[in-house]
């Protein structure tokens, strides 16, 4: 009992910062299972959750969740035309909005029978913007992945007064049909507050906007392209950035990242002067991690599945960089461990678990996800307590 006692007092404070376990739990209810598992060892340790995201699906409501924000509704302009209400978070003390694109022009809107890769448009993304900027907002963090649209942008530019011209001075269609056709861009009817407000976008991929590698050969086939729609788009985005060049003076085309979500990557650095940056380093850095982290003995973060691919941009591994800077241990709790994950020791994770073992069917693990999490993370504390009693 003794021993039992000692091993309780070495832990101060943990840090509990998980992703959602997509399609399952949310990085709210997952810290909220790991807080749990916590204290049915040691009610007595301090704990406090930080709902995690790195701009991808999930992280409108890990924000919500993080920072007591609203969240907001609009109804705007499908990536089809056809009127969908899109949700965004309004945290109206820092005069801050966090959004998802895929919201307002994504994928999953579209009917797979429906799919129009030339037709699809970001206009409503440019609405949901512009219902934020209506809400008084002065910073807009913006997640674009799972985008149905390979139009540079214009879509979203165009719903905030910019003008995609002909060569006759007339706008062009809209969608990625009308990217050959632009041959000036003109943003003298933007939205002024455009100018006053600080874009930045999440983008964890580096595609440039056009060629083997840019938004058309890379993303808009499963988007539903043709091998000749493929083709077209990418010429189609390459005269875009022509035109731009020409009338702006600003070079969209080799932008880290400006292929992302159909080009609209560039297009929100080019015509309303966003920042591209990673997903996770925007997240934390409005969540504060690094201060609330100060002090932890140990955090404790997570996700659905964990593989190499977390070591690029992924939640765990940005957790685990940032605790790193001030020597605090980090233990990865996920619903499952995939490929090469011992490569994210490097990345400063101590230690990776799994909620799920060889014998639990993918069922059973996701209809007792909130149980293996409570246990798993009970099952950690206890030997990071017995390691730090002996220390």
């Amino acid at each position: 009992m003794e021993n039992a006692d000692m091993q309780k007092c070495r832990i101060g404070k943990i840090i509990l910062a998980p992703d959602s376990f997509k399609g399952n739990m949310s990085a709210s209810d997952v810290g909220r299972a790991m807080q749990e598992g916590i204290r049915n060892f040691d009610p007595g340790i301090k704990t406090e959750i930080i709902p995690m995201a790195d701009g991808g699906e999930g992280t409108v409501e890990a924000v919500a969740a993080a920072l007591q924000g609203r969240l907001k509704e609009c109804t705007v302009t499908g990536p089809l035309g056809d009127p969908v209400t899109a949700r965004y978070c309004l945290i109206p003390a820092m005069k801050t909005a966090v959004m998802e694109m895929a919201s307002a022009s994504g994928l999953p809107l579209i009917p797979a029978n429906r799919l129009k890769p030339m037709q699809s448009s970001t206009y409503g993304t440019g609405e949901m913007i512009r219902d934020a900027l209506d809400e008084g907002c002065r910073k807009i963090i913006l997640g674009i992945g799972g985008s149905a649209t390979s139009d540079g942008g214009t879509g979203a530019a165009e719903a905030l007064g910019v003008r995609f011209l002909d060569s006759d001075g007339n706008s062009v269609a809209r969608g990625a049909e009308g990217l050959t056709d632009i041959a000036a861009v003109d943003i003298s009817r933007r939205d002024s507050r455009i100018e006053t407000c600080e874009i930045l976008v999440a983008c964890d991929v580096s595609n440039p906007l056009y060629g083997p590698e840019g938004a058309a050969f890379v993303y808009s086939p499963q988007k539903g392209a043709t091998e000749e729609e493929v083709e077209l788009i990418d010429r189609g985005l390459r005269n875009l950035a022509q035109a731009t060049e020409h009338s702006l003076a600003i070079d969209i085309a080799h932008i880290s990242g400006a292929g992302a979500a159909g080009g609209l990557g560039a297009g929100l650095v080019g015509f309303m002067g966003a920042a591209l940056s990673s997903g996770i380093t925007i997240i934390a850095d409005l969540l504060k991690l690094d201060e609330r982290m100060a002090g932890a003995d140990l955090v404790i973060t997570g996700e659905g599945k964990t593989d190499f691919q977390t070591a690029f941009g992924k939640v765990p591994a940005g957790v685990a960089e940032r605790a790193a800077r001030q020597g605090i241990p980090v233990v990865c709790l996920s619903g499952a461990l995939g490929r090469n994950v011992e490569t994210l020791y490097g990345t400063g994770i101590t230690a990776l678990f799994s909620t799920a073992n060889s014998d639990m069917s993918l069922e059973y693990a996701f209809r007792h996800s909130p149980e293996l999490i409570r246990q798993s993370t009970e099952n950690i504390v206890r030997i990071f307590a017995a390691g730090a009693a002996l220390s």
